[in-house]
C-alpha cells in the first residue's frame, strides 16, 4: 500500500453556492417567519436563541467530527460535549414547538423545516469553507506547528 497524503480536493462551485444558498435560505425563512409571528417578544427571543445555538453546535460537532477523521488532537470531553449541544438544541426546538398551542401544525412544520435545513447546511458550508482553505494551502497552526505560542492561527503552509 502505499502512504503517501492524499492531495486536497477543492469543492465544486456548485456545492459552494448550493450550500450557502441552502444556509440563506433556511435561515431567513425561519427568521422572516419568527418577525411575522404573533407571539410574545420573549418567545420570538427563544425560537431565535435555539437557531443560533443549533447553528453552533452543528459547526462545532462538524468541526470535531472532521478533527478526528484527521488525526487531529480532540479531547471525548468536547466531542461529548458537542453532540450534546445538538442533541439538546434539537429538543428544546421540539420542545418548544410541541408546547406552542397558539401555532398551528403547518407553522410548526414550517420552523422545523427551516431549522432542520439550516442545521445541514451550515455543516456543508462548514465543509466547504475547511476544504477550501485546505485547497488553497492556508491549514490549521496546529498542522504546521513550530509550537510558538505567539504564531497566528493560520498560515500559509510552503508547497
Amino acid at each position: 500500500m502505499n502512504d503517501t497524503p492524499e492531495s486536497p480536493q477543492k469543492p465544486t462551485p456548485a456545492f459552494i453556492g448550493a450550500s450557502w444558498c441552502a444556509l440563506l435560505i433556511g435561515m431567513l425563512t425561519y427568521l422572516i417567519g419568527l418577525f411575522n409571528a404573533g407571539m410574545e417578544l420573549n418567545e420570538k427571543g427563544y425560537y431565535f436563541t435555539v437557531l443560533m445555538f443549533g447553528l453552533f453546535a452543528a459547526v462545532s460537532l462538524q468541526k470535531t467530527v472532521r478533527d478526528r477523521a484527521e488525526k487531529l488532537p480532540v479531547t471525548n470531553l468536547y466531542f461529548g460535549i458537542a453532540w450534546c449541544a445538538v442533541g439538546l438544541a434539537l429538543g428544546l426546538l421540539a420542545i418548544g414547538l410541541w408546547n406552542a398551542g397558539s401555532m398551528t401544525l403547518s407553522e410548526k412544520g414550517f420552523y422545523g423545516i427551516g431549522f432542520a435545513m439550516s442545521l445541514f447546511a451550515s455543516v456543508a458550508v462548514q465543509k466547504n469553507v475547511r476544504d477550501l482553505a485546505r485547497f488553497q494551502g492556508v491549514v490549521p497552526e496546529d498542522e504546521v506547528g513550530d509550537g510558538e505560542p505567539d504564531t497566528p492561527l493560520y498560515r500559509f503552509q510552503n508547497p
